[in-house]
């Protein structure tokens, strides 16, 4: 926390040096793509981009989970995509999982969440169990895959999703993040496959 902290107190001088850049967030925010992804803290959109402030606007769930639209039970995340599409105009929403997501690993294992009725209602709510290719233990990787396409078909029960990808005025990707290599795949629905950037 120190090392925290002590960044926090010494930002003020960097924003210095970068005064402009940081001036023009006065005036409000235009990001062109809004990016889902798993609240994990190795996964860092920023990083991953190269994304400046301002350039995305970032919602992070449990194991990168959309849940499916219900207006009579509207929720953040169903709030925070309305608010980027409909108000930010973003042209491109990522659903962007990882290798390593333990969200995925306890939809996958089912192993026993009794103990963490929070994580375990938003799981069996928010997400089927994704289906792999391989005999058991199921590879993970492929898991999360299968788990971001999933949530790209959840997107399209949003209305301002569903509307403007219709128009052609948004499109809408699933990405996998390798944490210990850095390597960014993109899914394909041409070939149904994640393929390297």
């Amino acid at each position: 926390m120190k090392s925290l902290v002590d960044n926090a107190r010494s930002f003020t001088t960097h924003m210095a040096e970068r005064a402009e850049e940081f001036r023009a967030l006065e005036a409000g925010q235009n990001p062109e793509v809004l990016f889902i992804t798993c609240s994990d803290s190795r996964v860092v959109p920023s990083l991953i981009t190269g994304a400046r402030p301002g350039e995305l606007f970032e919602l992070r769930t449990a194991g990168s989970i959309v849940p499916e639209y219900r207006s009579d039970n509207p929720t953040g995340e169903t709030a925070t995509i309305e608010f980027a599409v409909r108000v930010l105009g973003v042209r491109d929403v990522i659903v962007c999982g990882h290798s390593h997501c333990g969200a995925v690993n306890a939809l996958v294992s089912g192993g026993d969440l009794s103990g963490l009725p929070a994580v375990q209602g938003w799981l069996e709510r928010a997400a089927a169990k994704p289906e792999t290719t391989t005999p058991q233990p199921p590879d993970l990787a492929e898991a999360v895959q299968r788990h971001a396409v999933a949530q790209l078909e959840r997107l399209h029960t949003h209305p301002c999703i569903a509307e403007r990808v219709e128009a052609g005025t948004l499109e809408v990707h699933a990405w996998y993040y390798e944490v210990h290599t850095g390597v960014v795949q993109q899914y394909g629905p041409h070939d149904a496959s994640f393929r390297p950037l």
